[in-house]
């Protein structure tokens, strides 16, 4: 059976997070299916075939003291969860309260090996945990919560699959904290089919409306999220959807550590059958009329969105993310020379490349021995660290934009670490350069801030490069050796070199792209 400390994690997960694991054990529990349902009977045979199948994945005590239960029903089986039974079945007291009626799934094998599965999740009811710091509860919620979906064996994925609610609340209580999050109608939908690359091709879409989140600290309001409507769409390529399976069944059968270091071997072919995990990962959070409330303001937008994106286990791989917001509105705590400075429009993107994480896994897996304390020595990580530093990482600030009004500041560069030094590239582009310098000349008259920036900002157009569109550019070396130029003139020599080099650069920077501002074209 799976650990008991890890259903209390669980458990403890679901306080915060309990409408996600009531959309969640769906998936869960059905890749337990990994046999064909090709021309099997709906008959107690199956249902103690079904019943074995599952327990491979969740351990043979969860069948045996009733915290999973398979029944036929009609041409299906049921399969309950039952959560009272698992705290029943803790050794200790983690659980001072859990009220939740049982969950159920209805699995009907099909004609052509796979599965449908459906489930009316709709549920309320408590939970607690006794905590060191002090008890933690919440009260969920849900309300016409429905699933269904078709499953493939083979491909250890759903190839189709939708759920909805009516709405879902949720209100948990922390020491001193206290809080409230609410959904109105919401669906999902999502399919998988085998990838060319091995694994499964898969897209998820979701929409929430009427999304409202409220955290109090000591009875005090100290902030509020609030968006009518929320949009999420995650796409994956050659996720290894049956290797993770292996492996967890591999964990449920090694819950001994004996066992556990007498089979390291196969772990370690598990872990290694499993890479690179994907192919790649994306994925886009869209918030409309989004409002954040805190005590010292309320930031708005009309439209925002954060975008993330993330290679497998790659020898070159790429990590990246982004953040667009559109009709921004900040407090009014800023003074009002400020109101042509605060931006309406924000585009950030940034991220990671060169990325060697494949050699760093595969030696990190070698390498590992359960035997010993650590598994991997501190010397052993600190050479995986500098070797996969040697392969020059990259950050990497691409095009990215903010916008008020006439104003526009574009910006891209990227970071080395030759040497554990940084050596960074950064282009800046501005358009209507005059009315920043404009507005901190008139903030200039009452406030000591803008009087001292007053002054920087014309030295630092002293540096630009005017580009034939009018906008100003700034192309910014700053070298591992300690230099720093601007548009090719040094702003700041080489560190010296204490064993009695120079180090200096001689200020030429044949490489800083001559301020030509092509990259930075939109």
């Amino acid at each position: 059976m799976v650990s008991f400390y890890r259903w209390k994690v669980v458990l403890q997960f679901a306080i915060e997070w309990g409408s996600r694991v009531r959309r969640v054990l769906p998936l869960v529990l059905v890749l337990a299916f990994s046999a064909p349902a090709l021309g099997q009977a709906v008959d107690s045979q199956g249902a103690k075939q079904l019943s074995d199948n599952l327990s491979r994945y969740v351990g043979k005590q969860a069948i045996d003291k009733g915290i999973l239960k398979i029944a036929t029903e009609g041409d299906a089986y049921r399969i309950t969860f039952d959560l009272k039974a698992l705290v029943a079945a803790l050794p200790d007291q983690a659980l001072a309260k859990l009220d939740f009626p049982p969950y159920a799934l209805l699995v009907k094998p099909r004609g052509d090996g796979g599965w449908d599965v459906s489930s009316d999740f709709s549920t309320e009811g408590s939970v607690a945990i006794n905590d060191p710091d002090g008890q933690r509860t919440a009260e969920i919620a849900i309300k016409d919560g429905k699933f269904t979906g078709v499953y493939d064996p083979e491909l250890a994925a759903f190839t189709s699959g939708a759920s909805s609610v009516a709405s879902m609340t949720m209100t948990s209580h922390m020491p001193r904290q206290v809080t409230d999050l609410s959904v109105g109608p919401g669906s999902a939908k999502f399919k998988a089919s085998k990838s060319a690359k091995g694994g499964v091709d898969l897209n998820l879409t979701q929409a929430m409306a009427d999304f409202v989140e409220t955290v109090k600290i000591d009875e005090r309001n100290v902030g509020a999220i609030r968006t009518p409507d929320l949009a999420v769409d995650v796409t994956a390529k050659a996720l290894r959807t049956r290797p993770f399976l292996d492996l967890l069944a591999f964990a449920v059968a090694h819950e001994d550590e004996v066992r556990l270091k007498a089979d390291q071997a196969e772990l370690k072919s598990l872990l290694l059958a499993a890479l690179p995990l994907w192919d790649r990962i994306d994925g886009t959070y869209t918030f409309k009329n989004f409002a954040f409330e805190t005590y010292a303001g309320n930031f708005g937008a009309a439209q925002l969105s954060t975008t993330f994106g993330s290679d497998g286990i790659a020898n070159n791989g790429k990590l990246d993310y982004a953040i667009k917001a559109s009709g921004l509105t900040l407090p009014q705590t800023f003074p009002a020379w400020t109101a042509p400075l605060l931006p309406t429009d924000i585009d950030l993107n940034f991220g990671g490349a060169n990325l060697d994480l494949d050699s760093m896994a595969k030696k990190a897996i070698e390498a590992f021995d359960l035997n010993k304390n650590p598994p991997l020595s501190e010397e052993f990580g600190d050479t995986l660290v500098a070797e996969f530093m040697a392969k020059n990482p990259k950050g990497v600030l691409g095009h990215s934009m903010l916008k008020a009004g006439d104003i526009e500041v574009a910006m891209e560069g990227e970071m080395t670490f030759p040497g554990k030094k940084p050596d960074a590239t950064l282009t800046v582009d501005v358009a209507g350069y005059d009315k920043i310098v404009a507005a901190l000349q008139e903030g200039a008259k009452s406030d000591e801030e803008a009087a001292q920036a007053f002054p920087f900002a014309l030295g630092v157009k002293g540096f630009a490069k005017t580009l034939p569109d009018g906008r100003l550019e700034w192309v910014i070396n700053a070298k591992a050796d300690g230099s720093v130029t601007v548009n090719g003139a040094m702003l700041k020599p080489a560190d010296a070199i204490q064993d009695g080099g120079s180090g200096q650069d001689d200020g030429s920077d044949q490489d800083d792209n001559g301020g030509a501002g092509a990259k930075l074209q939109p």
